[in-house]
């Protein structure tokens, strides 16, 4: 896919809104005063490509100093802590009250102790009945957990983090206050999909967005409002079993999991070239108070007067549980308005104006329809005693084999009102591991299911309302933003979906500028959008909005220019310098090094570069601190000219030594004043001044070790160097192109804690190695091109009741639920795990909230908020018939790598194994009600052995298999960092045969017919001698010739007479103007396509060296050190049934 829409993705585009935008009403195109809205330059939404949801979660890396603290709920009384600072000259305001944390111990869980278990036992013919494993997620079920596992409760306090928790802050940062903006104290939230028909602005705001094709909504029943006065009828309490069969709802976006997914497989919607693996983070959060701990001046984070003085005075929430209570929602205003008549509509605005022709009718609310109040009943309904919902269907998993769907698994549709369904955030962005919600914590404790979020907060979108206003509502109390599942008592006033309590709504708030009515604030797009944007206004920032500013940081040395990256480099640069995102502020600088230092002056009137040498790298300095960084624009041939001469300048050195640390600290001098981004290309150990490093792997350890030896960091200067450039809103991206062991478990902390990527090429070599330079070429491409977002944080807040305990992802967490992310890119996920901390009886629905504010590479200061809302359910049945299998084993991947990391690889290893046979036995203890011989699972689990199978065989945790030191430490940041559905392509890829390829079934997208093949189950037994078959692995594709191939498939697609003349490092299909050869392109490029990095393609026989690596893939088979599948099976039952 072209890259040049990039900047306008997600609606940044170029910030500017055109008057006739899209209106159904020739009379609102007439512009008001003050009023503006347009459409975001964005690809039209393709349903086809819509791209599964996935983020992986932050880093389950203990992170050295910062402890696991238990979360500060925001609601309950307290005194307020302390609050930040601020900045010279500005009053200090007190915080919104947080609270005081009560101890918690974890409720006891109420299924039987399950009897002692052991590891997994290595392979044999008959798995021997193993014994106790300390490994546990639940060591024992009448103890408190432990918190090193516990997949729910907050982790006690393990002592005061010292000051290095907050980095020493520099300049103002343009963050808002963590209490405010983005940052309240942390809150619930809710979600819609994105694609709801976005409502007009207010006055003095443009409105933007692009509207798929597709139906409208129906009409929602949270925003009726009720007559003042009138008493809420009295609230039903929810049924027992509130599980809605997949079949009564229609599919909204992907359809609900079962064993035959119907329709097309969700996939991913293609975006150019990817960014690269970066690394994970899962700092647990430090403590709050500690926040103010740094050792500069702190004026970077006293956000809190831009909350408060946005906040008003704070009120006491109503008494006891009325909280949890929502008002009735008799139909109030539904008909004070009559729709306005559309007037006829040129053909070529109808997909544009589509959201607002359906504006007015789909949220009236029907008479007598339910609201939040109703929700129950009409839930009861769907009680799972009338029929029993597909998720729920028992199977056996040592009697079906095939129980592989034939297409891509769909993200789980929460069981909600259909209406209510309609309006949810999009599973590409927000997930949940459990659709439905545990009504208290020891139901989830006895559920044995880790409950988290993955969010993918950045992702390009091609629908994306954005939002002018001067005005941006939120809840004066949590300060959530106005959203979709908030309750409207009456035109004037709207009650929290997160913390209950009313607010009014201002006067601004009740123009809507498209359907120029009045009085409507329910069909408001910020109320009809689960996903949407805000440009906000000056009080969000405590500076002007940074400019895109831009360093290189480039090795030099005898082995980089061997590798030949330099030419791939300064070519790809060249080639895109004028799509690099910015505007007429825009930097750029480079630095390269070997043993010395050298910087380049690039100022506006020099003939041309000049090469500066420091070569004191002890102690470092800027030789011209004004003349490195320089506006593009005006200096653009200067950086052309460098760009072209930087490959010869060192093609004939013979320095060997690499000191990189010094050259990072020189860059973090240059970037300080403005932040910005850092990009590195490293291609060997650094050996030289602060920061060296030395090697620490054996390579005849690799295979045999039972336990793998430095998966962490080897010295703590790289992270603490990453927390000082995080401090001063600098990210740090490590490109690594090495055939050496460079300790990318060190290294790669400089990306890890200051929101960088990791991209990791390894045996990189211009000649012997062309699938790697064509990857890296194409990756570099989108890692240029692609939006970018500066100076950002987030914040999640989610319904009084819950807490978040534990992120993962690339980050630091200032506060205690603040991620500070000074660069923010669209290829980045990130994981949450929850607990319950109060009963969650009162309510019918909880509501998550993602928040992230960010400046665009225009300038903007912006927001972008995507809400989730999911039910609550009082039983176990209901529980299960909602787990999202792929988010709960992306969950979990993400605390096996910080497990790995702080305990060992091996209590990883069984912590995972545990996870199933946990989770299996509650099922069949608490769940089933005729206990049968076998390993029964609900079908919605029934993938959950099978991918705990290809976790324990997955590069970054396997055992037994040679696996070089930084490939499995690169595959453990992949699954920290990457959005779930790229994830779970490493965790378990997809087999296809491709020889018989047809048009059947086929998608037709951009006048492209793209054949649909089945996915395969990860055997061998599904190869055959006769056919080619394709592996997609997420990073790598195999093509794989059987030795007795159809010589019609190798002459039509390969273009070889036959088997023999395959050659041997094959990486690109020839061109062949043959039906055969387009239906296979076309389907491999559509599997690029869904990405945003690009997987190399290797086309391998028999006799090839990567067969082995292809065959390591073949997860449900036996090795000499792993069991096969059905063995898996077995064990999982020994222990289920002891």
């Amino acid at each position: 896919m072209s890259t040049a829409g990039f900047n306008s993705q997600n609606g940044t585009g170029t910030g500017q809104t055109y008057a006739n935008g899209p209106s159904q009403n020739p009379v609102a195109l007439q512009q008001l005063p003050g009023v503006s809205y347009g459409m975001t330059n964005q690809p039209p939404y393709n349903p086809v490509q819509a791209k599964a949801p996935a983020p992986p979660g932050p880093g389950l890396y203990p992170a050295g100093l910062y402890q696991p603290i238990p979360p500060v709920s925001s609601y309950q009384p307290g005194p307020p802590p302390t609050s930040y600072p601020s900045s010279a000259g500005q009053p200090l305001l007190p915080r919104p009250p947080m609270g005081g944390h009560p101890s918690h111990t974890p409720p006891q869980s109420a299924s039987p102790s399950p009897g002692p278990r052991m590891p997994m036992p290595p392979a044999q013919a008959t798995p021997p009945p193993p014994s106790v494993s300390s490994s546990s997620y639940y060591p024992n079920p009448q103890q408190p957990m432990t918190p090193a596992w516990q997949y729910n409760t907050p982790t006690p306090p393990l002592g005061p983090a010292t000051s290095i928790s907050a980095p020493p802050m520099g300049p103002v940062a343009n963050h808002v206050n963590p209490a405010a903006t983005l940052a309240g104290p942390s809150l619930p939230s809710s979600a819609s999909y994105s694609s709801a028909a976005p409502l007009p602005p207010p006055p003095n705001m443009s409105y933007s967005t692009t509207q798929p094709p597709g139906p409208g909504m129906p009409p929602t029943s949270l925003h009726g409002y009720t007559q003042p006065g009138v008493a809420p009828p009295p609230m039903n309490p929810m049924a027992p079993h509130t599980y809605q069969g997949q079949s009564n709802r229609p599919a909204y976006g992907p359809p609900p999991t079962g064993p035959t997914p119907a329709g097309p497989p969700p996939t991913m919607k293609p975006t150019s070239f990817p960014t690269g693996p970066p690394v994970a983070n899962a700092t647990p959060p430090p403590p709050k108070a500690d926040a103010v701990a740094g050792n500069g001046p702190q004026a970077t984070n006293s956000y809190n007067h831009l909350d408060n003085k946005m906040a008003g005075p704070t009120q006491p929430g109503p008494p006891g549980r009325h909280l949890g209570h929502y008002p009735s929602l008799p139909p109030g205003y539904q008909n004070t308005s009559a729709p306005h008549a559309t007037p006829p509509i040129h053909p070529a605005m109808q997909a544009a104006t589509q959201p607002y022709t359906q504006a007015p009718q789909p949220y009236q609310q029907p008479p007598g329809g339910p609201g939040p109040a109703q929700l129950s009943p009409s839930l009861a309904a769907m009680s799972l005693q009338s029929s029993t919902p597909e998720a729920l269907r028992v199977v056996n998993l040592l009697q079906e084999r095939n129980l592989l769907p034939p297409a891509p698994v769909p993200a789980p549709t929460p069981c909600l009102t259909q209406d209510l369904q309609k309006l949810n955030c999009s599973p590409e962005v927000f997930r949940s591991t459990l659709t439905s919600i545990p009504q208290t914590q020891s139901l989830l404790n006895k559920a044995k299911m880790p409950l988290g979020l993955l969010l993918h907060p950045f992702k390009d979108l091609s629908q994306l309302p954005v939002v002018t206003s001067s005005t941006i509502v939120r809840c004066r109390f949590c300060r959530t933003y106005i959203n979709p599942f908030v309750s409207f008592l009456d035109q004037r006033r709207w009650k929290c979906n997160l913390c209950y309590r009313v607010n009014d709504v201002p006067e601004e708030f009740m123009y809507n500028p498209v359907s120029r009515s009045y009085g409507e604030p329910h069909k408001r797009p910020e109320v009809q959008n689960a996903t949407i944007e805000f440009i906000a206004p000056s009080e969000y920032m405590l500076r002007p909005p940074q400019p895109a500013v831009y360093l290189f940081v480039l090795d030099v040395s005898h082995n980089a220019v061997e590798t030949g990256y330099l030419n791939v480099f300064c070519q790809s640069l060249l080639d895109n310098i004028s799509s690099l995102p910015g505007d007429s502020r825009t930097k750029v600088g480079f630095i390269t090094f070997d043993s010395t230092i050298h910087f380049y002056n690039l100022q506006e009137g020099l003939s041309q570069p000049q090469m500066l040498i420091v070569s004191d790298i002890e102690d470092i300095f800027l030789p011209t601190p004004d003349s490195l960084l320089v506006n593009l624009n005006e200096s653009k041939e200067l950086v052309q000219d460098l760009l072209k001469s930087l490959p010869n300048l060192f093609e004939k050195t013979m320095e060997t030594q690499s000191a990189l640390g010094s050259a990072l600290q020189a860059a973090f001098k240059l970037l300080s004043p403005t932040g910005g981004r850092m990009s590195v290309f490293q291609t060997q150990l650094p050996n030289l001044g602060v920061g060296a490093l030395q090697s620490r792997e054996d390579p005849n350890q690799r295979a045999s070790a039972k336990d793998i030896q430095h998966l962490a960091p080897a010295t703590d200067f790289y992270k603490k160097l990453a927390l000082d450039c995080s401090s001063q809103q600098v990210a740090v991206d490590l490109f690594l192109l090495s055939a050496q062991y460079c300790d990318l478990a060190s290294l790669g902390c400089i990306s890890r804690y200051s929101a960088g990527s990791v991209y990791y090429y390894p045996s990189y070599h211009h000649q012997h190695n062309p699938a790697q330079v064509e990857r890296f070429q194409k990756d570099l491409k989108r890692y240029l091109t692609r939006k970018i977002g500066f100076e950002a944080v987030m914040r999640i807040r989610c319904t009084k009741g819950l807490s978040i305990h534990t992120f993962h992802g690339n980050f630091f967490v200032r506060s205690t639920d603040l991620l500070s992310l000074p660069n923010v890119n669209p290829d980045a996920g990130f994981a949450v795990q929850m607990s319950i901390e109060e009963n969650l009886d009162d309510m019918q629905v909880v509501s998550f909230q993602a928040a992230l504010l960010y400046t665009s590479s225009k300038g903007e200061r912006r927001i972008r908020v995507h809400t989730l809302c999911l039910p609550v359910v009082n039983s176990l049945s209901d529980i299960f018939a909602g787990a999202d299998v792929q988010a709960i084993t992306g969950l979990l991947a993400c605390m096996a790598v910080d497990r790995s990391v702080t305990a060992s690889l091996s209590d990883a290893r069984d912590a995972m194994t545990n996870a199933a046979i946990d989770s299996l036995m509650s099922y069949r203890q608490s769940v089933l009600t005729i206990q049968q011989p076998g390993l029964l699972v609900p079908a919605c689990l029934r993938l959950f052995p099978l991918y705990i199978l290809a976790l324990l065989k997955q590069k970054a945790f396997r055992t037994g298999t040679s696996t070089r030191l930084d490939d499995r430490v690169f595959a453990m940041l992949q699954l920290k960092y990457q959005p779930l559905a790229y994830a779970m392509l490493m965790i378990h890829p997809a087999l296809y045969r491709v020889d018989d390829l047809t048009d059947e079934g086929a998608l037709n997208i951009n006048e492209r017919t793209i054949p649909q093949p089945r996915l395969l189950q990860l055997s061998v037994e599904k190869l055959s001698r006769e056919g080619a078959f394709l592996m997609d692995a997420g990073i790598v594709i195999y093509l794989w010739i059987g030795r007795n191939c159809h010589s019609n498939f190798l002459t039509q697609v390969l273009g070889v007479p036959n088997y023999a003349a395959v050659p041997d490092n094959l990486y690109l299909l020839p061109e062949l103007d043959t039906a055969e050869s387009q239906r296979t392109r076309a389907f491999i490029g559509w599997l690029r396509d869904q990405r945003p990095f690009f997987p190399s393609l290797h086309i391998i026989r028999d006799e090839s060296q990567l067969k082995a690596s292809f065959m390591q893939n073949m997860i449900e088979d036996r090795t000499e050190s792993a069991l096969s599948y059905y063995e898996f099976l077995l064990h999982l039952q020994q222990q289920i049934s002891k």
